[in-house]
């Protein structure tokens, strides 16, 4: 890349343009003070920007440009006359040091052409499909055209498709770009065997260089352009392992041919498939034809219409919980026995909680009632594998069914999957099906024949055994495979739902369901979504989240078993209103033999204040920062050094170029034998939702002047990570910087007030003195879901968001069931029409009724929850007369969402969704009391909140700057106070 002098801005323009554009070698103007000079490491010739800086030379007036890595750790140039400690980026906040790029004049600027960043960065994504755009073409219709926002109601399935299909479409075809763009050369590879007697191709494919993250069953092309000796040759295969040193072994699909004598010069490129794309248009279609895929109640609620309460009929067991589960808590069994008598139920489990288990349990008792087989789902395949071995564990049938592409993958459940049942049912009939796949495996293939029997006697075995199973697990996505296109389902249940898009989730649900529960805490991250123009439109917004917005109140579990209670105060008190429960003690968390400089005894956590610059990582999407990496090493040097082990210890951070730094770093400088810190695991903040460690180490990165903090903005993101350690914690960062940001700030108060704000050397810690920036002014809007305030006022965002009309169900009504009445629609607001309100209901404020078969297992007295003071619970349900047809019955009762016309209010804008009033922010009454050690009743710890909290927080608003790993947008659709959606029966 050419760099002109009058190019550069000190807003750093032209450092974004090479960011997003990928350039990474920069050469300057001829008219430079330094001449038409292409910048590299003076030691190995790197032209990497990003990896570049300066060193000045003791005895002589010149500087020297070194690469951050490897030069910069070479022991040879140590021994030289520069000081390796005095090295500088040349990128400082964005910008090119004045001394290499001057800045132009106010009169140089005002002679050129004025373009905005905001012009770059789109004429930057139409080059990602037009390399020839230019400023020109953003004048052309429809470049700057927005898709149609996602509603809160839909009038019916059909309006819900036309909304969500060209989202997914706006996903898929950004997916396919990214992943087809995605190419590495001169990549060695090493050869192997697998167990199948298939060719595996091992390789090291780095994270910090590719904007897309590989995972298991993933499929890429290994190429060979050919040589003298060996012609040219590909293969496509699947991606069954990732080591921790970046290495995929990848299984390739044939092995003719395969040139096994050579290990170098191969290129790997992506395959994009889009089979889950296509299975979330395929739900919304059978969603919006199909009278049959789910019940009417469901159908009607899903799409916000107001419908009558209904129950399902049931005779409910004397104790909710499982064989071979753990014994249930009085929230959890609460929970499982509400669940059973709704078709539609949310169970928020924050972290620690042990939702898996309540999940388990429910659907014990779900498959016990004789209702048919039960759906089991996830996003994820990790999650799904943990839930099918929990209900392993009850004694009921379990089926995992994989994708046909993870079936060489490694997995805990090899023995519940659908593919190792059929290559492993021992009976006489199966004998030719076994006979048959043993030929395959000798020789590769089969003939024609051979080959159509055995798909006929594998389709009939693997049939045979999904029907004989009571639960089925497999992926939303999954849930769309062929193999169970004739299987329905009258009950699903879908864990982590708040980490899966709408039409995600609605794969499973159009099998048939008549009763779903969607399991998930929407107070952690939410869905990744790749499409920024998808993300604003509202596809990162789970269904979960709509469900609750519509007035479907979660049920919380209470009470956190992960935890040291000292761990759980600030999570608790400040995204959870002081309701979490602690269902361990401090001795229970004690570190016994372990010698660690916790400042503060039988407290476990610190703030370690770190004044370390950030800096660009060597992809120019991510930042880095070496001093907190430094003291990184030397805090897991002194765990190794205390009696952890490295299975133990967790690295979290929430940037790909720190984690990879981090690698290096302690490869490279660990003071231990380096076998000890590869076995550490050092990941991201996402990567690490729903896993724990004993001791985790957050490390923050950002520290400078004007750039702010970027992803550490999302409170979701602060409290996945908060929540990840069972014994202690020890966060990195600079709070000078992070304290501008309320949550933040209330962190860092919290710790100060505890004396665990500590900076100094390991072996001589003490308390810091630094002080906070003021945080911005934030008000709080909790009383979306605490107060009677004047209610919801739908933005334009909810342009569609019609209640039911005479066209709302244009099916027969009685398949799908009956609904209210209908009444005026609220359609698109249009100037000079008052758009319609909704009032929400006052959570009701009544004591925990627990279970009437359990005794109480929480006890409540004298504990106060945030600043309602009181556990908020809708009174326990009573018996209800069973009626006929689906088997739902109930009375109506008043709509949860009652329409309601007045004069507009003078209103402050929270995000794109919603207008809320400002007078009055707190509908309830401040947090009150200082936080204490968690006192005990009956063994059980209670929280109680600190006066450093505030009522409210700032919104999570994700950040959007490019340098924040930005090809990932996790759940930024609507920037909100995390409160308001922590919402309890």
């Amino acid at each position: 890349m050419m760099l002109w002098e009058n190019g550069i801005k000190r807003t750093g323009t032209k450092f974004c343009d090479s960011v997003r554009a990928k350039h990474k070698e920069v050469c300057l103007h001829k008219d430079s003070p330094l001449g038409e000079t292409i910048l590299e490491c003076y030691n190995c010739g790197c032209r990497n920007v990003f990896l570049l800086g300066f060193i000045s030379a003791k005895t002589e007036s010149v500087v020297v440009l070194l690469c951050r890595e490897p030069c910069l750790n070479v022991n040879a140039l140590k021994d030289m006359n520069w000081d390796l400690s005095q090295w500088c980026p040349l990128i400082d906040d964005r910008c090119f040091l004045q001394w290499l790029v001057k800045v132009p004049s106010e009169q140089e600027q005002l002679r050129a052409r004025q373009i905005s960043a905001q012009q770059i960065n789109k004429v930057e994504e139409l080059w990602k499909t037009n390399p020839d755009a230019s400023l020109e073409d953003l004048e052309k219709p429809g470049i700057d055209d927005e898709p149609q926002p996602v509603a809160l109601k839909y009038e019916d399935a059909y309006q819900y498709q036309n909304v969500f299909a060209p989202l997914i479409k706006l996903e898929a075809d950004y997916d396919k770009m990214m992943k087809e763009s995605q190419s590495k050369d001169n990549v060695t590879v090493r050869w192997d065997i697998g167990l199948n007697k298939k060719r595996v191709a091992y390789f090291v494919f780095p994270k910090e260089d590719n904007e897309l993250r590989l995972v298991p069953g993933d499929e890429l092309r290994l190429r060979y352009s050919g040589d003298a000796a060996h012609p040219a040759w590909q293969a496509v295969g699947h991606v069954i392992k990732l080591t921790a040193q970046e290495e995929v072994a990848l299984e390739l699909r044939a092995s003719q041919g395969v040139p096994v004598d050579v290990s170098h010069g191969f290129s790997v490129d992506f395959v994009w498939k889009s089979t889950s794309f296509d299975r979330m248009q395929g739900a919304m279609k059978t969603f919006a034809v199909d009278e049959t895929s789910v019940s009417g109640y469901i159908y009607h609620h899903l799409l916000g219409h107001e419908v009558e309460v209904q129950m399902v009929r049931n005779t409910l067991p004397r104790r909710f919980g499982a064989p071979g589960l753990p014994e249930l808590n009085a929230s959890q069994a609460f929970a499982v026995k509400s669940v059973l008598q709704k078709p539609i139920s949310l169970i928020q489990g924050p972290p620690g909680t042990g939702k898996t288990v309540t999940s388990a349990a429910i659907v014990y008792n779900m498959a016990k009632q004789g209702q048919g087989q039960v759906l089991v789902c996830a996003p994820s395949n990790v999650a799904v594998d943990q839930l099918a071995e929990k209900i392993s564990s009850t004694g009921l049938k379990v089926v995992r069914l994989c994708a046909k592409s993870r079936e060489a993958v490694s997995s805990p459940v090899e023995h519940l999957t659908l593919h190792y049942q059929v290559r492993h049912l021992d009976t006489s009939e199966k004998s030719e099906l076994h006979k048959l796949q043993l030929l395959k495996d000798e020789q590769g293939e089969l003939s024609s024949s051979d080959e159509k029997k055995y798909k006929a006697l594998k389709r009939a075995t693997e049939r045979e055994i999904s029907q004989s199973a009571d639960v089925i697990c497999c992926t939303c996505v999954g849930a769309g495979d062929p193999r169970l296109a004739n299987f329905r389902f009258r009950q699903v249940l879908i864990d982590e739902s708040t980490q899966a898009t709408e039409p995600e989730c609605l794969i499973p649900l159009v099998l048939g369901v008549k009763q779903v529960v969607l399991v998930g805490d929407h107070c952690q991250l939410g869905p990744v979504i790749m499409c920024k123009k998808g993300a604003r439109a509202g596809l990162a917004q789970s269904l979960f989240e709509r469900l609750v917005l519509l007035g479907v109140k979660p049920i919380r579990l209470q009470v956190q078993y992960r935890m040291h209670p000292c761990l759980s105060e600030f999570p608790s008190n400040s995204f959870y209103e002081g309701t979490l429960q602690n269902g361990v003690t401090i001795n229970e968390r004690q570190s016994l033999g372990i010698d660690f400089p916790w400042p503060v005894p039988n407290r476990p956590v610190f703030f370690y204040v770190q004044m370390g610059q950030e800096e660009i990582s060597a992809s120019g999407t991510s930042y880095l920062n070496r001093t907190e990496a430094a003291n990184v090493e030397k805090i897991v040097t002194t765990f190794l050094r205390s009696g952890v082990v490295p299975s133990q210890i967790g690295v979290i951070t929430p940037y790909e170029g720190q984690r990879a730094y981090i690698v290096n770093y302690m490869s490279r400088n660990g003071a231990l034998r380096q076998q000890l810190y590869k076995e550490i695991e050092v990941a991201s903040v996402d990567s690490f939702q729903g896993r724990e460690k004993d001791y985790i180490i957050l490390s923050c990165v950002r520290s400078n002047e004007h750039q702010g903090i970027g992803f550490l903005n999302d409170p979701r993101r602060l409290n996945v990570a908060l929540t990840r350690a069972r014994y202690g914690i020890v966060i990195l960062g600079n709070p000078k910087v992070l304290s501008k940001q309320p949550l933040w700030n209330g962190l860092l108060t919290h710790y100060k007030e505890h004396e665990c704000l500590i900076e100094g050397p390991l072996n001589n810690l003490k308390q810091s003195m630094v002080q906070f920036q003021k945080p911005k002014k934030v008000y709080n809007n909790r009383r979306v879901f605490f107060s009677r305030g004047p209610g919801i006022v739908p933005s334009d965002n909810f342009a569609s968001a019609a209640s039911s009309s005479p066209n709302a169900d244009r099916r027969n009504s009685r398949a799908r069931g009956a609904y209210m009445p209908p009444g005026l629609p609220n359609g698109t607001h249009k100037p000079g029409v008052q758009p319609t309100r909704f009032e929400m209901p006052q959570v009701p404020l009544q004591p925990f009724p627990g279970p009437p078969s359990q005794p109480y297992a929480i006890p409540t007295h004298e504990a106060v929850h945030g600043p309602v003071g009181a556990v908020p619970q809708v009174p326990q349900p009573g018996n209800r007369g069973f009626g006929a047809g689906c088997g739902y019955a109930g009375a109506p009762i008043s709509s949860l969402l009652q329409h309601q016309q007045g004069t507009p209010q003078n209103a402050g804008t929270l995000g794109s969704a919603f207008n809320f009033p400002l007078e009055n922010p707190s509908g309830q009454p401040s947090m009150g009391g200082q936080l204490s050690q968690p006192g005990f009743v009956n063994n059980m710890a209670i929280q109680r909140p600190s006066r450093s909290l505030h009522d409210g927080f700032s919104r999570g608003v994700m950040s959007q700057d490019y340098l924040g790993d930005d090809f990932k947008t996790q759940g930024s659709h609507v920037p909100y106070n995390i409160a308001d959606f922590s919402t309890q029966v």
